[in-house]
């Protein structure tokens, strides 16, 4: 597979939480959570399962920071 993020992270499906339509997949990243919001047709297709072996997959155009 060839992709243009240069982003991506090897971590392992903690736990996957789906709603009505989208799925929130929590993948740890050695002791990091990083969460994906994708569908639930995703999931389903991906065959995502809680302890799988994942690369995450991050490209973005923003970052945003916010002082409290």
């Amino acid at each position: 597979m060839k992709i243009s993020a240069r982003n991506v992270i090897d971590g392992t499906v903690k736990e996957i939480k789906k709603g009505a339509t989208t799925a929130h997949v929590l993948i740890d990243v050695n002791g990091t959570t990083i969460t994906a919001a994708i569908t639930n047709e995703s999931v389903d297709e991906l065959g995502l399962k809680a302890g799988a072996k994942v690369k995450a997959v991050i490209k973005s155009s923003d970052v945003m920071v916010a002082v409290i």
